[in-house]
């Protein structure tokens, strides 16, 4: 009877061992499930799954040492393939964002190069604007000096003109003064043949009688 109760409380101890093996290798396969779904997701990810590969390929590697751990290997293990995991993926997400700063360096760049484009095609319009003024400009001027030129060689003729007029009326003034000197002459000319006429023509009975 004694022997019997000491294998029941054997069997139930070995069963209890058994068990809590049992427990304990689920909880692993648990860990390993949850650390290769990770990599896994990791790996099927359409933005990051490109990036870090060698750390991929060590947390891949670190999560098949784990499988194959002892049970006094195993807490080291797991925490390398945990670190290992988390490693992989924050590599990847840094790779990633380099990834997308270079190309926003590069778009900034390409945005810099085109901006640099247009403020040189509008300084080189502002230029041909200006050019242009200044020809406008210089047309103008030169269009109002030839009327300059005109309005005083108008002017000069308008004054040799007027000398040319002022001297006419002077020959003028002087004929006309000739004129009346002329005509002054003849009437006292004319004046004095009637007093000799008239003289002449006096009666000589006056000088007869007398006698």
């Amino acid at each position: 009877m004694f022997k019997k109760h000491r294998l029941s409380i054997i069997a139930v101890s070995l069963l209890a061992v058994f068990a809590s093996a049992a427990v304990q290798a689920r909880k692993d396969d648990m860990d390993v499930d949850r650390l290769t779904n990770s990599l896994n997701q990791l790996a099927a990810d359409p933005n990051l799954g490109i990036y870090a590969q060698a750390d991929q390929a060590l947390a891949r590697d670190a999560i098949n040492q784990l499988t194959q751990a002892g049970s006094r290997q195993r807490p080291h293990a797991l925490y390398i393939a945990q670190r290992r995991v988390d490693q992989a993926r924050a590599e990847a997400q840094l790779q990633a964002s380099q990834r997308q700063l270079n190309q926003l360096d590069q778009e900034n760049a390409q945005l810099q190069l085109e901006r640099s484009r247009i403020d040189a095609t509008a300084a080189q319009q502002q230029l041909d604007i200006q050019r242009m003024q200044y020809q406008i400009a210089q047309q103008e001027t030169m269009r109002l000096q030839a009327q300059g030129q005109e309005a005083a060689d108008q002017a000069a003729q308008a004054k040799a003109e007027a000398e040319q007029a002022r001297k006419l009326a002077a020959a003028q003034s002087k004929v006309a003064a000739a004129a009346r000197r002329q005509a002054d002459l003849a009437a006292k000319a004319a004046k004095a043949l009637r007093s000799q006429m008239q003289d002449q023509s006096a009666p000589s009975g006056n000088s007869g009688g007398g006698k």
